[in-house]
């Protein structure tokens, strides 16, 4: 493992967009913020009354369709999981993410404009260490034909994400890689989310999806994709999946040093892995950049988090 220091964005930037599934305008700002921050949601509009939520494992309220963010109030943002992606998969350890609305920008479906924020402030290297959460013994979860595990890893952090969709245009595709800053930005950053025609209507009327569009989500027919602009992947749908797995793992609260495998997964499986290793103080430890050593706290937290398994996999 490579001695490492903590990071944070050098200015303020701010992108605005609509929510996926709410279909309202919103602004989010990212901010810098101080060492051992981690990555912090602000609500600024009047009805979110300027909550702040931690991103962390137990902070999740919902899973279906997006990784949605809350406390003991209710839910503070949806669709949290790109964001958390682009800063996590860029190495960011500590931003307050002001948002003015209750969910984040879907922009175009990826994390690619989230990137480009970043990269138009920059990043700070701060003078703390960085903790990690090292995978010390594998952890597993199954549900039907979905399974995901964390695995010990040497060093960094590593994906296999398989995927299977009755689908002609989408089928079983898989990738596996080493994530780093720049495997993320040229492997995953640029992978949107996407649907089906057939279930546009049940989402309607379920009051989801309200702000997909073209600009924003790969719509796929029976046998064509109905974007214009095509794919920019040849197996995107994997690659996304892949870079939500990113975003979800972030909830650790620290950078993951192991391997997770997901098969047929989804936001819920992600989430459930994660809760299975830190409800388990035995499977990890967290370690400081070059100094493996157990932080005091941290594994108590264990014994506050929420079952491991819904009633089934999305």
């Amino acid at each position: 493992m490579r001695a490492a220091r903590q990071t944070t964005l050098r200015e303020q930037v701010t992108v605005s967009g609509i929510g996926v599934h709410s279909g309202l305008p919103v602004n989010l700002t990212l901010n810098p913020a101080d060492a051992d921050t981690g990555i912090v949601f602000s609500r600024t509009d009047a009805e979110g009354a300027e909550r702040e939520v931690r991103a962390d494992f137990r902070a999740v309220t919902a899973t279906d369709l997006a990784t949605v963010l809350g406390d003991e109030s209710g839910v503070l943002c949806s669709t949290a999981e790109h964001i958390l992606a682009a800063l996590r998969g860029l190495g960011v350890d500590n931003a307050l993410v002001e948002i003015d609305g209750p969910e984040v920008p879907i922009m175009d479906g990826s994390a690619a404009p989230f990137v480009a924020a970043i990269d138009q402030v920059g990043i700070k290297t701060l003078s703390k260490a960085r903790r990690y959460i090292k995978v010390l013994k594998p952890v597993s979860v199954a549900k039907g034909e979905s399974f995901g595990e964390l695995r010990p890893a040497d060093t960094g952090f590593r994906l296999d994400i398989e995927i299977k969709f009755d689908s002609v245009l989408i089928g079983r595709q898989s990738i596996a890689l080493d994530v780093t800053a720049e495997t993320f930005r040229r492997e995953l950053s640029r992978a949107r989310t996407f649907g089906f025609m057939k279930d546009v209507s049940a989402l309607w009327s379920a009051g989801k999806a309200l702000g997909a569009s073209f600009e924003n989500t790969l719509v796929l027919s029976e046998n064509r994709i109905l974007n214009s602009e095509g794919l920019r992947y040849p197996d995107e749908f994997v690659r996304h999946k892949a870079l939500d797995a990113v975003g979800d793992l972030a909830l650790a609260g620290a950078p993951i040093i192991g391997a997770y495998r997901s098969i047929r997964g989804g936001h819920r499986l992600n989430h459930a892995v994660l809760v299975a290793l830190m409800s388990d103080p035995s499977a990890y430890a967290v370690v400081e950049a070059g100094e493996p050593r157990r932080v005091r706290g941290h594994a108590e937290a264990a014994g506050m988090v929420a079952p491991a398994y819904g009633p089934d996999v999305s």
